[in-house]
This record gives structure tokens, sequence and C-alpha cells, in this order.
């Protein structure tokens, strides 16, 4: 496919500069707050049809991908886009979270296993291709001081060595548009940092024949997202809303956190420049969340606000756009805003 610059109507974009293509590091507007506009997406109720792009989003554990992007993984895949899920590590190392799933025998006898079962039953909720990378989970390491990590785990590899997978996988996948976490891993965990790093690595190694020559033929991703799942703009317009009905809120506690400079140092400053509408496909989300029984508990956190209100007050999923090779606006609603 030919990339084409795609610059829509949209009162939202009327005076933000456009994104160059070729650009070593995407740059938002200042002013662009993380929670852009609490009606942007008013306009974009549904992401366009999408037939012949692809999109790879790139995790660390089986579950991440339910709990970050899932609606917007299930929207484009329902709009006709390829989609795919590389998962990095089998999850081993994993604790059982749900305490209910505990009465599966295999639980107990064959974690992993049960992981990779709900895997599958996730990526069908959602419509979605999936792969694994192959790591080894390396766990969350405890203590002061801090022990090393698991020789041979993920996290603990290389960096070519860890990147080589994803890189062949990209030039076997060809997605026009990779999302994975920011620098802190969304969250401090090593896999998710380490999977940022890959990540980025494939992004630019991928379309290079004089790098990983063995890994396949070259092919160069267009647009590379971070996931913003924990943008205090999202948490802190929906706690109002709740409040503001009558209802408790089950975030006051987090933005308390968010808002006492030092007290998330991991919790990077990205603002959101692309927000997805995802209204239709929460109940997908809901869906391959709970297909992870032994790490989400049915009634748990991501459940905790009705479908109904967040279809009202926050329909879309958070992302920054971090590099492109073709010409877009910003703020944008479309992750393959320009290929098009």
């Amino acid at each position: 496919m030919t990339p084409t610059p795609d610059h829509p109507a949209d009162p939202l974009a009327a005076s933000t500069p456009v994104i160059r293509k070729d650009a070593a590091t995407v740059r938002p507007p200042r002013g662009l707050r993380d929670a852009v506009d609490p009606h942007a997406a008013e306009h974009h109720e549904h992401v366009p049809r999408s037939a012949g792009l692809r999109l790879l989003a790139v995790h660390a554990h089986p579950d991440d991908e339910s709990s970050k992007g899932a609606a917007m993984m299930a929207a484009y895949a329902d709009a006709g886009a390829e989609v795919m899920v590389a998962t990095a590590t089998g999850g081993e190392r994993g604790d059982l979270l749900n305490a209910a799933a505990g009465e599966l025998q295999q639980c107990h006898r064959d974690l992993p296993g049960v992981r990779r079962v709900e895997m599958r039953e996730a990526a069908e909720a959602l419509g979605v291709q999936h792969v694994w990378l192959g790591f080894e989970d390396s766990g969350l390491p405890e203590g002061d001081p801090m022990p090393p990590l698991p020789a041979g785990s993920f996290a603990a590899l290389p960096l070519e060595q860890a990147a080589y997978p994803l890189v062949r996988l990209v030039r076997r996948f060809r997605p026009h548009v990779i999302i994975s976490y920011d620098e802190s891993g969304g969250y401090p965990h090593p896999d998710h940092i380490m999977s940022h790093k890959i990540t980025v690595d494939a992004f630019h190694a991928a379309g290079d024949a004089g790098l990983y020559p063995d890994a396949g033929e070259p092919w160069e991703p267009q647009k590379l997202y971070y996931d913003r799942a924990f943008n205090p703009g999202r948490f802190r317009a929906i706690h109002e809303a709740l409040v503001e009905a009558g209802f408790d809120s089950p975030y006051g506690e987090r933005l308390a956190r968010f808002d006492e400079d030092g007290e998330v140092p991991w919790l990077t400053k990205h603002q959101v420049t692309t927000q997805v509408p995802v209204g239709d496909y929460l109940e997908h989300r809901d869906r391959a969340l709970r297909a992870h029984r032994t790490q989400v508990e049915p009634d748990g956190f991501f459940f905790a606000t009705p479908n109904d209100f967040l279809r009202k007050v926050w329909p879309y999923d958070d992302y920054v756009l971090i590099d492109s090779r073709v010409d877009t606006q910003l703020p944008e609603h479309d992750l393959f805003a320009g290929l098009r």
C-alpha cells in the first residue's frame, strides 16, 4: 500500500500542525492535554472501514492485551483490519489472582497451561490473531536489595536477542501500525519495560536490510504508538462523572496518587494524541478479560464502571503517537490516519 495524506475535516484538528512523513520523533503540539477533549469522539463514533490494513500490538504477558486496548483491537478487527497480538512471555511466574479460579485443579497443576488456554479464548473474543514470542516470564522481583532477574528470562536477555523474534514477526506480518507500552512499561514490571524496548527496536530495524539480515525481507512499519491505558485524564473524567451522578467511585485513591508529585515516579508524562472510539466494543473487552479467569476477578476493578456509563463519559481508548512516516494531524481518532 502506498501511504497518502489523510486530513479529515475535524473541528478539533483545525489548528493543529501536521506530523510530517519521516519524522524521527513525533512531538504533539503544546496544549494537547492528557484528557484531550471530553467530547472528542462525538464526531467519530466508529472506526472507519479498515480492510487491507494491519495492526500489531506487543504485550508482555497473557491478559495484558485484554486490559490495555482490547476494545480498540476488536473495533478494528470488526472493521476489516488484520489485528495481531504478540505476547512476549507465557506468564509462567504469574500468580493465581482470582481465588474462584483456584477451584480448577489444573490451575495448581499447570498454571502456565491454563493461561495459554485463556489467551486463546481472549483472542477469539476479540477476533484477533495471536502469536507467542516464546520468552520466559521474568517475574516481578521484590526485596531490598532487589534480587537479580532469573537467568534466561525475557527481561534479562540482551536487547538484540530479545528483539529478534519480533523483528521476524514484523517482517512476516507486515503491520502498518505497531503499539506497545511507554518507557515505564505502562507500569514498571521488567517484562513490560523489555516489551517497550523490543518494540521500539523492531519498529526502527525491521525496514533496514542491514539489521537482523536473516530475519526475513525488510518491512517498514509506518506508525508507532504507546498505549495510554493509565491516562490520568481518563480516570479523572470518569471519577468526577461518577461522583456527580451520586455513585461511589473506585478511582479516588488512584487519582490521589497521581496528584501527588513524585508519588508515582513511573507514570510518564506523554500527552494523549489519539483517541479511538470503542463504545460498541466494551463488551468484547469484558469477554476477553473474563477469559483470563486466573488473573481477573469477574466483578473486580475492570468492571467497576458500567459500560453504558463509560459510553457516555469516555467511549474511547487512548494512545500517544510517537513516530510516524506518514502525514497526519493531531489530535487523531484513527490509528491508521494517513494510511488510507
